[in-house]
């Protein structure tokens, strides 16, 4: 075999990758998906408010990260419907003060199922018991106390929505 041959082989070796791929590689949406309907998160838990607070930064995010328009109401356009239920929410102190006794650190963990399903029928994208976690610091000044819980929420929904919206559209 002559250079070239040898050269033309390498090549076709490299192009086809011997079978193996990027691990961050995932199966894109549908090119014609344009239009999302999110009729916003149901919340069958016991916190109040969390699934408004969780369809204003799940909205926000898939307009900032998406060239998808997002509807609130079904006009019938969308190509898809975005749906989700927060089954639970669990949150508990992690870590105390050992002078006061105060709480320092908890951990709130919310449970989801949802789903992208188009206007066809077709599942897209499915998880049923997706699991968000994130640790927040409590407030241990008693001078400046203030119940951390509802600004703990925001910041938890606003990184819960990325996270939904990432998994989304790298379909993992």
């Amino acid at each position: 075999m002559h250079l070239g041959g040898i050269v033309l082989a390498g090549l076709l070796l490299f192009a086809t990758g011997c079978g193996y791929h990027n691990a961050n590689t995932a199966v894109r949406l549908p090119s014609d998906l344009h239009t999302i309907y999110f009729p916003g998160i149901t919340n069958s838990s016991s916190v109040y408010r969390i699934g408004q607070t969780f369809n204003e930064s799940v909205t926000r995010v898939l307009r900032d990260r998406t060239d998808y328009r997002v509807v609130s109401q079904n006009d019938g356009t969308a190509d898809a419907t975005l749906s989700g239920t927060v089954t639970s929410v669990f949150l508990t102190p992690l870590t105390y003060d050992s002078v006061t006794g105060g709480i320092t650190s908890s951990m709130v963990v919310i449970s989801l199922n949802a789903k992208l399903v188009g206007k066809d029928g077709k599942v897209y994208w499915s998880n049923p018991n997706f699991v968000y976690r994130e640790q927040y610091q409590e407030s241990t000044s008693t001078a400046s106390f203030f119940d951390e819980s509802g600004p703990a929420i925001q910041r938890i929904a606003n990184s819960f929505a990325n996270t939904l919206v990432a998994n989304i559209l790298e379909s993992f």
